[in-house]
């Protein structure tokens, strides 16, 4: 599976909902480490810091599960936390959005945000 460049253009799809949720945990799947082996068919996470390894020796669906995305928001540092309202002037959703799939891929976003400026540093 090819995965979208990550720069402002694909977490504005994210948080627009415009792509689809596998590629969405693809994306953090790829930053935090895990590689997909076509050959063993498995996922290879060497890669991958232990305290999310020891935790998700696979990765885990940040859409469809809290517990790992509540993982994902507290790795995000303190002075990353508001990126989405600093660097993309994005104001959030409207009440009627408020769902946990949206919120989700909103902290996804985030803290996609929040690699990308770590590696910028």
């Amino acid at each position: 599976m090819n995965l979208p460049v990550l720069n402002t253009e694909t977490l504005w799809a994210i948080l627009n909902d415009e792509l689809d949720d596998a590629t969405v945990n693809r994306l953090v799947w790829d930053v935090l480490g895990y590689r997909y082996n076509d050959e063993t068919e498995q996922w290879d996470n060497t890669a991958v810091a232990p305290e999310w390894r020891d935790v998700y020796p696979n990765p885990p669906d940040f859409i469809a599960n809290r517990p790992p995305t509540v993982k994902l928001t507290r790795s995000i540092p303190k002075a990353n936390k508001q990126l989405l309202k600093e660097k993309l002037g994005f104001k959030g959703y409207t009440v009627d959005q408020l769902i946990p799939r949206l919120t989700r891929r909103a902290t996804m976003a985030n803290w996609l945000l929040s690699s990308l400026q770590d590696a910028d540093c």
